[in-house]
């Protein structure tokens, strides 16, 4: 949930919870610094634009693994 604590999408409750466990975890501290550095970073990318469409051949490939993997999470 530390994404959504970093967003400021987490009830007042939730956050105070959150912190109390921080203050006394330096593995998890470690781990919010990386992914506030990670967020920072891909905000600063910038696209070069829109990919190029896909192939017809690439979007059947991608539309049968999909439907594949669909099946097979259907046995479960």
């Amino acid at each position: 949930m530390l994404s959504e604590y970093l967003d400021r999408e987490l009830n007042a409750e939730t956050c105070q919870e959150i912190e109390a466990h921080l203050a006394d975890c330096p593995p998890c501290i470690d781990f919010l610094n990386s992914l506030k550095r990670t967020i920072g970073l891909c905000k600063g990318c910038k696209p070069d634009g829109p990919p190029p469409p896909l192939t017809s051949e690439t979007r059947d490939k991608m539309l049968a693994a999909y439907q594949a993997y669909l099946a097979g999470n259907e046995r479960k």
